[in-house]
């Protein structure tokens, strides 16, 4: 059995980077494009809209709801430090170039490399974890919030589109994971 061939397997990735991008070039630069995914950058920084609806949710004075909040809490600081600590620390990849050098928008420089998206990983441990606190439209709304803040790195250049999807999938198994080593009960 052979192995992987690397050199492949990157440019397929770059292949795939650039397609995405140049989706994304059609709505960069609308006003309420740049508004829409710079806003959803922003409440994605430190979890924050994540935090907030845990914490909205608590309020209700369920148990399960305020057990959930700090399940949360825990889980996206181990979620910070996996991905942010280990992993950006062990690919290295650099951040998508931006030609303008100015964005529309105000928008907090990350000073972590680019590989897996923290955003795009905190989204998806969120959705899955918030999603067991109520129905199917919750759940929805909440997938449609994680998909906004993922898709959002890829608007505003903070991110290559295989960083959204690494990040994604790195989020899909620590909330798998937590939701399985800490039930709500």
């Amino acid at each position: 059995m052979s192995g992987v061939d690397v050199d492949r397997v990157l440019a397929a990735v770059a292949r795939f980077d650039d397609r995405v991008d140049v989706l994304f070039e059609k709505l960069r630069g609308r006003r309420w494009a740049d508004r829409a995914f710079y806003t959803a950058s922003q409440l994605g920084d430190y979890g924050l809209i994540w935090h907030l609806l845990a914490a909205l949710a608590a309020l209700g004075g369920s148990r399960r709801a305020e057990r959930n909040l700090w399940r949360l809490a825990a889980v996206l600081g181990l979620d910070s430090l996996f991905v942010n600590g280990l992993l950006k620390s062990l690919v290295r990849r650099s951040r998508p170039d931006t030609d303008d050098g100015e964005r529309p928008l105000y928008l907090r420089q990350p000073i972590t490399t680019a590989f897996p998206s923290g955003h795009a990983s905190s989204a998806v441990v969120s959705a899955l974890l918030l999603g067991e606190l109520g129905g199917r439209s919750w759940r929805r709304l909440l997938w449609l919030l994680a998909a906004a803040v993922a898709l959002s790195r890829i608007h505003v250049r903070i991110h290559h589109a295989s960083d959204v999807a690494g990040g994604a999938l790195t989020g899909a198994l620590l909330g798998r994971l937590a939701r399985r080593l800490w039930p709500l009960g």
